[in-house]
């Protein structure tokens, strides 16, 4: 199973755990924005210390809070929820699509940062214009969740509102904040540009998610959507091990568990040895696009 808590982040629980309704993992990029700021009338960026006490004393910070505070210009990450628990930074209308669960994550991350913000003399436009120092890292860790290294609705360029339901209820992948329903908000308004991304003309394929990732307990984690299960349905095709009627598709079900498993065997391996889950060596030679 990915870690609950992200490697190398300052761990502040605040309590509060809800579960997640389960489909696609998502991952919602936010600014904290506490600070109103011109290129006529720039401002001191609000210190690191001063958010993440927000979030994790004050009353008010702690019921919309994230699961993730990152500071670019340092690389330094704060986390108060687990990642498999909704977080409370969306808003969240009654009788909505409860925007904070709805996915098998929804990882919320918070970039500190407004537009127009000064550091050490310098004034900093956009996200993207930063150090982003430790972006790398926060990356995979999401990715680690089965979140797909790519924008549902394009990555941000300005400060937009691109809602989709039809988007937001059947994509897994990063969403902006402007990108989500029920919400108001049309911030970051930029992000940093995905790394490891494969230089033209270079295959680039999905890495080992973990085990946990195909499994809901101790059972195949059947129902669950990604698109890295259809992107690994159609490498099973392609290999011979195809036990489709229809798809595959973004769903895992019972026949890519079972196409899964001939390829295993197909790799040598028999018995309990070529049960589901798939393991890190067959993953590898079957070699899943990235998605």
């Amino acid at each position: 199973m990915p870690d609950l808590w992200m490697p190398g982040a300052q761990r502040l629980d605040i309590g509060n755990h809800g579960a997640m309704d389960g489909g696609p993992a998502k991952a919602i990029g936010h600014i904290t924005w506490d600070r109103n700021a011109s290129a006529a009338n720039p401002a001191p960026l609000v210190p690191y210390e001063r958010l993440r006490d927000y979030f994790s004393k004050n009353p008010d910070g702690k019921a919309v809070a994230p699961h993730i505070l990152w500071d670019p210009f340092t690389g330094r990450v704060c986390q108060f929820f687990p990642a498999n628990s909704r977080s409370l930074s969306l808003r969240d209308l009654a009788g909505g699509t409860r925007t904070n669960r709805a996915g098998s994550v929804v990882i919320q991350v918070e970039g500190l940062f407004f537009p127009y913000c000064e550091v050490d003399g310098r004034v900093y436009p956009r996200l993207a214009d930063t150090p982003c120092k430790g972006w790398p890292e926060l990356q995979a860790w999401v990715h680690s969740w089965g979140v797909p290294n790519a924008w549902v609705m394009g990555r941000p360029d300005g400060f937009k509102s691109r809602r989709s339901a039809a988007a937001w209820a059947g994509s897994s992948g990063w969403f902006a904040h402007g990108d989500v329903v029920e919400n108001d908000h049309t911030d970051p308004g930029s992000w940093p540009a995905f790394v490891g991304a494969p230089a033209a003309g270079t295959p680039k394929f999905e890495p080992f998610p973990g085990a946990g990732f195909f499994m809901s307990g101790d059972r195949p984690a059947v129902g669950k959507s990604s698109p890295v299960f259809t992107a690994m349905g159609k490498r099973l095709v392609a290999v011979g091990c195809g036990r489709y009627r229809v798809g595959p598709g973004p769903t895992l079900g019972q026949a890519d568990v079972d196409s899964y498993e001939a390829w295993q065997r197909k790799c040598g391996y028999t018995g309990a040895a070529a049960k589901w889950p798939p393991g890190p060596t067959t993953w590898s030679k079957l070699q899943v696009p990235n998605v």
